[in-house]
């Protein structure tokens, strides 16, 4: 009898035991939960630079808490310079402008002869503006997209950025708004593409408007000029006094460029995590938010070294003040935050002439008409070249087909002519960068170009010189000075679920967007080109 018991006794001590260990390794394996939140930062012109040499200057809660507790990737290459909205696209859409189909802000309408907004859509209204845009363009879907559909709608997506395009292209095709401010009327603007307009945007519109407050709005540095590192002693004795006043026509697109146009947009984010309540329903809710830190419109020399850093000190401020909103309400503990910076923008103002830096200045009016009066030499007279924008050259295809030449041999006739002009470094044409046959970085060229916007004909111009060239919309003069190296930017994740950790090693763009979504547990954009990054968990 006594032999019966203890072998029972023994069957329910295993029984036990066995029970114990299946719930323990059950307790392990689950996952830990799902943020309730992610918030997608883009700043535009972010340098690792400046984020080092103004890291002891910031306070502990913005880029030092994204430096102390996050993965910090200190070369997120983009392979070409490109502009924010190109450089947006591929970190949402993890694939290269090719595919995703936006390779720059504004694109060459060839037959119209005129520029015009990659997002521009004539069949879409606008709401607080006459500007008619939307989504459409964008070729694939988005980490934001993916967001709004893993949670079959129950979860948010909203955006607010200074410019029309990279609010469109944050919100994506699913987004429930994207605003952006008008340059005209300074309100904040949509599109009803989307179809929510956020309580706390439409009440800052009419009960706080940027018109009725930009006039009392001065821009000065934070600290005294002495106190900014690496300044020249010029500077410090110069502070800069930036107004905003209603008697200027470019106002709202002057403050668009400030350090006070990042403190109205944390403004409303706080509005809308609060008004909102952002991370409160049962699925992931998401808010994406555009800040730049490029070179202030209005500076008034080519050393904007002082504006740059009070910029960035405010945008320092500016994050913190989100993060603590963020743990506030939500928590950040709940909270997954992703920040990206885009690729600095090449200076609009050249060196000073004294200091004997090889320079020169191309005119594009000048080489188109020089190209056209060699085909014409070569072809008969008619109106060879149709237009020039961002260093593309586009040729008269209908006057092509009149005199039964082949387009390409034409196109590689205009390139060995162009190259052949002062500054010219290097001219290829689209079948060149297509084939991949065109630069030093071809693979990269040919990754950023999109052949349906682009020229039959792609300029290089020496670094150092000027580009001159007329607007076609506008029909003023622009000036960029050419700088090479511009092509890559800082990262940052911050996840309760991440280690700590900085990546020195260059890192492809396009890694951005499936790793965001391995952390969330939802898919990878559809064209995403590159896998996830392996980051360290905690």
């Amino acid at each position: 009898m006594r032999k019966k018991t203890d072998t029972s006794i023994t069957i329910r001590l295993a029984t036990l035991l066995v029970a114990s260990m299946v719930s323990l390794t059950l307790a392990a394996q689950a996952p830990s939960p799902r943020p309730k939140l992610v918030v997608g930062i883009v700043v535009d012109g972010l340098r690792e630079d400046y984020i080092d040499l103004l890291k002891g200057y910031f306070g502990p809660d913005g880029f030092r808490r994204l430096m102390r507790d996050g993965v910090m990737l200190d070369n997120v290459d983009f392979g070409t310079y490109v502009d924010p909205a190109a450089a947006t696209a591929i970190i949402y859409s993890g694939a290269s402008a090719s595919v995703n189909g936006i390779p720059a802000t504004y694109v060459y309408d060839n037959a119209g002869r005129r520029e015009h907004s990659i997002v521009l859509d004539p069949e879409k209204i606008g709401n607080y503006t006459d500007e008619t845009y939307s989504p459409k363009a964008v070729r694939v879907s988005t980490l934001s997209d993916e967001v709004r559909i893993d949670g079959g709608g129950i979860g948010s997506v909203y955006s607010i950025a200074p410019q029309p395009a990279q609010s469109i292209i944050l919100a994506g095709h699913a987004g429930n708004s994207a605003f952006w401010l008008n340059d005209v009327t300074g309100r904040w603007a949509t599109t009803t593409y989307y179809k929510d307009v956020p309580q706390p945007i439409q009440a800052r519109n009419f009960a706080k408007p940027l018109p009725a407050r930009l006039d009392t709005l001065a821009w000065r540095p934070l600290m005294k000029p002495e106190q900014y590192p690496d300044l020249p002693a010029y500077k410090k004795y110069y502070p800069f006094r930036h107004l905003f006043q209603h008697n200027d026509v470019d106002r709202f697109r002057n403050f668009k460029t400030s350090a006070p146009a990042n403190t109205e947009v944390t403004d409303i984010a706080a509005e809308y995590i609060r008004g909102l309540k952002l991370g409160t329903r049962g699925a992931i809710d998401m808010l994406n938010i555009g800040y730049t830190v490029c070179p202030f419109a209005k500076a008034k020399d080519s050393d904007h070294r002082l504006e740059t850093m009070d910029t960035y000190l405010r945008l320092d401020a500016d994050l913190a003040r989100l993060f603590q909103v963020i743990d506030g309400t939500v928590g950040l503990g709940n909270t997954f935050i992703f920040l990206t910076g885009t690729p600095a923008a090449p200076s609009d103002k050249r060196d000073d002439d004294r200091w004997g830096i090889p320079n020169g200045e191309f005119s594009a009016r000048k080489a188109m008409s020089l190209l056209n009066v060699y085909l014409m030499a070569r072809h008969g007279n008619g109106e060879w070249v149709s237009g020039y924008h961002n260093g593309h050259l586009f040729l008269n295809k209908e006057l092509i087909k009149q005199h039964d030449l082949d387009i390409r041999e034409v196109r590689e006739d205009a390139a060995s002519f162009l190259i052949r002009m002062s500054g010219v470094s290097g001219a290829w044409t689209i079948d060149d960068v297509v084939a991949g046959k065109a630069g030093n970085n071809a693979a990269a060229l040919k990754r950023n170009t999109v052949a349906d916007y682009a020229g039959d004909v792609i300029v290089e111009v020496n670094p150092g010189w000027e580009i001159v060239s007329i607007n076609p919309t506008t029909q003023k003069e622009e000036r960029t000075t050419v700088r090479t190296g511009l092509i890559s930017a800082p990262a940052f994740f911050l996840s309760p679920d991440l280690a700590a950790d900085r990546i020195s090693a260059p890192v492809d763009a396009r890694s951005i967007a499936p790793t965001v979504a391995r952390v969330l547990r939802i898919r990878s954009p559809n064209a995403t080109e590159l896998p996830a990054l392996p980051l360290k968990r905690k």
